[in-house]
């Protein structure tokens, strides 16, 4: 799951990065309010952990614009402002949750994960389709029970699948999910990677089906009797 950070305290953005990545979450990090609305244009993202105080304006202002044009996106403010004023203004300028620095890194992983579980959003404790099981805490895949080796994008690629299972899911989602802000996107890296997860799946008896929607994109199923 690809998540975007606003911060504009480098070494802080880091330890963020580095502690969501342990806790099983990608992320991207810009440090300016044009660069997070570029970013948010560009990627679909599972959630927002957003600082008010930037450089070139404040994080409320990106914040109303998301919810202005009724995007659900989860957003998690992050700011130095404790004031009670100050936090009914985030919640109610559309914040699912607001953290006052400095605040402790579980904290802040706990927070997101409770505003995922929510109705309506991503995360849940395991996602199943037929005799298949992923764990989103262990990122451990199951088949059968038993456990299976899967390398870090074709986890990715079959999270989000899962995660939509019965839904076309576009192409770009797939890449934004698996790649994020990276330049380093082949032509065909999508379809690499659900190739590889199609063989896998195959091989270690998964009664599921990855099928492709020419032109838009990929569509996780049972597997038909």
């Amino acid at each position: 799951m690809r998540l975007l950070i606003v911060e504009d305290n480098v070494e802080l953005s880091q330890l963020l990065a580095k502690g969501l990545l342990a806790a099983g979450y990608a992320a991207d990090i810009v440090d300016t309010a044009a660069e997070a609305r570029a970013a948010l244009t560009a990627v679909h993202y599972a959630a927002l952990v957003l600082d008010l105080g930037l450089p070139d304006g404040d994080g409320l202002a990106i914040l109303r614009e998301i919810r202005h044009r009724r995007d659900p996106l989860p957003v998690l403010v992050l700011t130095a402002r404790s004031g009670i004023e100050d936090r009914v203004g985030g919640l109610r300028s559309g914040a699912d949750d607001y953290l006052v620095k400095p605040f402790a890194l579980e904290e802040l992983v706990a927070r997101l994960e409770a505003i995922l579980r929510r109705p309506g959003q991503l995360l849940g404790a395991s996602l199943r389709l037929a005799n298949l099981v992923y764990d989103t805490e262990s990122r451990q895949v199951f088949i059968d029970d038993a456990p299976h080796v899967f390398s870090a994008r074709e986890t990715s690629v079959l999270e989000i699948l899962l995660r939509r299972q019965g839904r076309v899911v576009p192409k770009k989602n797939v890449e934004d999910h698996i790649f994020g802000l990276s330049g380093d996107v082949g032509s065909n890296a999508v379809e690499v990677y659900v190739f590889r997860l199609r063989k896998q799946l195959a091989d270690n008896g998964a009664k599921v089906q990855i099928h492709t929607v020419r032109g838009v994109g990929y569509l996780m199923v049972e597997e038909k009797a």
